[in-house]
């Protein structure tokens, strides 16, 4: 019988590959999404899609309101920047950063492995073509690792030692991109943009998909994805 892991799933770019590659490790993939009071859902009709495609065992979305806290571009009426260098992507943490966001999810996914009896989670942060976010750094990934591992009955009793598998950390965007072309995953189904249109067109301008963008131009391959303007 295959182990199981859980995999956070966004229905973006890093979150489709990491699916795969977790599948590919032989792992039978539990997706977990989040309604978390984000702007724009279309995020969850790509989750809902690339789970499909990809034959997981189950896919839940859970429900939890970070809108009511506010304080990023992604849970409240704040503009999302565009068109910024690539160069300042990393230097310093943007508008888009939902506080302690990897931390909730991150428990969440813990609550379920140790339900289903897994060992790992998956969740498919990068710590290259980023733009800045403090909780996608392999410190905080490993901090977390041992905070979960005495905070679970399964940690404490040692019947389960719970991984939290990074397989993208120290990939760029086009080593992903290659990954997930390997695995089959189809990126016409993902999106990865902080400002899609309301049928999920990318904007092509925001930092997720100057970075995405980057990493297909790299490649000398199109990106499959819909987009509503013109492309870098």
């Amino acid at each position: 019988m295959a182990q199981k892991a859980v995999v956070l799933l966004s229905g973006g770019l890093d979150s489709a590959t990491t699916v795969a590659i977790a599948q590919s490790a032989g792992y039978e993939v539990h997706a977990l999404s989040f309604r978390y009071g984000q702007r724009h859902l279309v995020e969850l009709a790509a989750a809902e899609r690339v789970a499909a495609h990809r034959e997981v065992k189950r896919h839940v979305v859970a429900d939890i309101d970070l809108r009511r806290f506010g304080g990023s571009a992604l849970t409240a009426d704040v503009p999302i920047p565009k068109h910024r260098d690539l160069a300042e992507m990393g230097t310093s943490i943007p508008i888009t950063y939902v506080p302690a966001r990897n931390t909730i999810f991150l428990s969440f996914a813990v609550a379920w492995a140790e339900v289903l009896g897994a060992s790992d989670v998956f969740i498919g942060v990068n710590a290259l073509d980023y733009s800045g976010y403090p909780d996608c750094r392999p410190e905080y990934i490993e901090a977390f690792e041992r905070m979960a591992n005495l905070a679970t009955k399964a940690g404490v009793e040692g019947s389960t030692r719970l991984r939290i598998q990074t397989p993208l950390i120290k990939l760029t965007k086009a080593q992903i991109i290659a990954r997930g072309l390997e695995l089959g995953v189809d990126y016409g189904l993902t999106i990865s943009c902080y400002d899609p249109s309301e049928i999920g067109a990318a904007c092509g301008a925001c930092d997720a998909c100057q970075l995405r963008l980057r990493g297909f131009r790299e490649l000398n391959r199109p990106d499959p994805a819909p987009y509503r303007a013109a492309r870098a």
